[in-house]
């Protein structure tokens, strides 16, 4: 009989966790309370090491390709000594080119993730973890965010040897807050195209038919002032347009929209509020789980 008998001391803790048992959610219910800094930290560096594995590829090649076409635009737009902006075709081109690369592909890193995992059944290894889904957008933009700057760091570093291309930074906070915030727009439409995508053609289609076109008819390789009155209207709707100004502005002190960091400035407002609005998008579609959980 004396070991069936419980302590009052057992008998209080189990009181206790019967009385406790309503701190806990419901059966599937998730409920974080702090920011969980490991799993953000650790899916964020899978992301980079799983890049930076084929850096090559990456990182290297995309700044080649840069290269070249300064090297082919150069050749072909400015010869004759060719002046755009008060300043030598290659030297206007050049951040154009910087920051054209950065976003393309940060776009193609935080497409790829998501959708190798759908299509090769891995999505799991993303939604199961212990972490948000605001932290689970964050480390997949933040790893695109960062490919998008070491392939700058690498484009600019090979464009400071090029023959008359002058990269002196006029507007540090311009260089700082374009490059990031276009890193970060399409780092956002590549997640959001990787929850639509199904197989590899969609994910192609975007970048062909979307992105590609919105990249070269930004003003990377012109000023829209040449374009006619109902073109240049249609320029001012391309978010990346004002990326590529807003950039170049940075480094040459002007740029298509404006001269001044009184002008400049809202183009910088109107992308911030653009990403915002995209990454609450986002994160109500990760919300809902469409195209994630069946």
């Amino acid at each position: 009989m004396a070991d069936q008998q419980m302590p009052q001391g057992g008998a209080a803790s189990l009181s206790e966790q019967r009385s406790g048992a309503g701190d806990f959610p419901p059966p599937g219910q998730l409920r974080f309370r702090s920011i969980n800094r490991l799993g953000l930290w650790t899916l964020y560096m899978k992301e980079v090491r799983r890049f930076f594995k084929v850096q090559t590829q990456t990182i290297w090649a995309p700044a080649v390709t840069t290269l070249l076409y300064l090297m082919i635009f150069t050749l072909a737009l400015g010869g004759g000594g060719r002046i755009v902006l008060g300043v030598p075709f290659a030297t206007f081109v050049a951040p154009g080119l910087i920051a054209m690369g950065m976003i393309n592909n940060s776009f193609a890193n935080s497409s790829f993730g998501l959708l190798v995992g759908k299509i090769q059944g891995t999505i799991i290894d993303y939604l199961m973890p212990p972490i948000s889904n605001a932290e689970l957008i964050l480390a997949l933009v933040a790893a695109a965010v960062t490919r998008a700057i070491l392939v700058g760091l690498a484009v600019a570093g090979a464009m400071l040897f090029w023959p008359g291309v002058d990269l002196t930074v006029h507007h540090p906070w311009a260089v700082i807050w374009f490059g990031l915030m276009g890193a970060i727009l399409l780092a956002l439409i590549g997640v959001l195209t990787s929850l639509w995508a199904e197989k590899f053609d969609h994910n192609a289609a975007i970048t062909n038919f979307v992105i590609t076109p919105m990249s070269m008819l930004s003003g990377t390789f012109y000023v829209i002032s040449n374009l006619s009155p109902t073109f240049q209207t249609i320029s001012r709707f391309n978010p990346i347009f004002y990326v590529i100004s807003g950039f170049r502005f940075g480094f040459l002190g002007q740029s298509d929209i404006g001269t001044t960091n009184e002008a400049v400035l809202h183009g910088a407002i109107g992308l911030g509020v653009l990403n915002l609005v995209l990454w609450v998008a986002i994160y109500y579609i990760f919300q809902s789980g469409w195209k994630l959980k069946a």
